[in-house]
């Protein structure tokens, strides 16, 4: 049960609903009773996105539709390097699109994917589905802003599978929206592959966004590393859900989880749900989860030195999730996601 296959078919009987376990915290079949109509084919002018005029190239996706004679497949050849702007565009109100793209990196090859989700419009149900294949030696950096209406629903769904010494990062940034959830399933072969997966979500008023990962470690010697961090406020929600599996046989793994929060309000919620599970005997693996206010001792020195209170609730929430947003290795999204940061703990 996908929200993809309801918003093909309009059967919300095939909506996930808490009764599955990984949709405990985001129901959708109990909030959506009915689905709106599928998105018209729209030619409407879009404005630039999130990351601007980086990168050598854009593949624009509006209501679930591929712009400009673009293909559904992207392929980076052996020994290319290239960055590229991936744009999935809702722009038609109270209604419903999805849209799958697949994108290939072939050996020693070199990819930035600067990927935005962009609300133009409200009410409306999108799905966008990626299938991310990255060969030997190749090297795949994904960076997600996820600018969506407040009233829309979004699920993002990537499923990611390395060859041998490929490495693959990603860094997810989001401000949530009525419901939304951004999923990475990646299969990880060992054998000096190299992961990457982190995240920052910047949520206020009734705004509701759940991060999910999964990573299986099927071979061994790989290595994996996970840092998200987020703050809530108002009445909003946040999901974290990560999962690393080590498979039998998949010795000499070293794994790293960690999920930090700070809730704002006493109305905001966090849930959060690390796991680890391990098959093998030689590894080295770990997760840290905490959940917390701001420190007062801070905000009162910040208030002693003439910084006003708000301003400095938001200077501490910025440096908070810094860390994440400084490991991104793109310096010009880097500044771009730092701005985007910036900007939404002030709010």
């Amino acid at each position: 049960m996908t929200l993809a296959a309801a918003i093909r078919s309009g059967d919300v009987t095939l909506l996930p609903s808490r009764r599955d376990e990984d949709w405990r915290w985001t129901d959708l079949r109990g909030l959506l009773r009915t689905l709106p109509t599928p998105s018209p084919e729209t030619d409407a002018a879009v404005a630039p996105g999130p990351f601007g005029a980086l990168g050598d190239s854009e593949i624009l996706v509006v209501n679930g539709r591929l712009r400009d004679d673009a293909a559904s497949t992207l392929t980076v050849r052996s020994g290319e390097k290239r960055t590229v702007r991936l744009r999935f565009v809702s722009a038609s109100p109270q209604s419903r699109h999805e849209a799958r793209l697949t994108i290939n990196v072939h050996m020693g090859a070199d990819l930035t994917l600067l990927e935005s989700h962009e609300g133009m419009a409200e009410g409306y149900v999108a799905a966008s589905g990626l299938d991310i294949r990255v060969d030997d030696g190749a090297r795949v950096e994904r960076l997600v802003i996820a600018a969506d209406d407040a009233d829309a629903v979004n699920v993002s769904q990537a499923e990611v599978v390395l060859a041998a010494g490929a490495r693959f990062s990603q860094t997810v940034l989001t401000d949530g929206a009525k419901r939304q959830r951004l999923e990475t399933r990646l299969t990880h072969p060992g054998d000096k592959a190299d992961v990457h997966l982190d995240g920052v979500y910047l949520i206020g008023g009734r705004g509701h966004a759940d991060l999910t990962t999964s990573v299986h470690h099927q071979g061994p010697g790989g290595t994996t590393e996970q840092l998200t961090k987020g703050v809530v406020r108002d009445q909003a929600r946040a999901v974290f859900q990560g999962r690393i599996v080590v498979a039998r046989g998949a010795d000499q793994t070293e794994a790293r989880m960690g999920h930090h929060a700070l809730i704002l309000s006493d109305r905001a919620e966090v849930d959060a749900k690390p796991e680890l599970e391990i098959y093998a005997d030689d590894v080295s693996c770990a997760h840290g989860n905490t959940v917390g206010a701001l420190d007062e001792d801070a905000l009162f020195y910040a208030q002693q030195r003439g910084v006003p209170y708000d301003e400095a609730r938001a200077m501490l929430a910025e440096a908070f999730v810094s860390q994440v947003v400084e490991r991104i290795e793109h310096e010009g999204a880097r500044a771009i996601c730092a701005a985007w940061a910036a900007a939404r703990v002030k709010i």
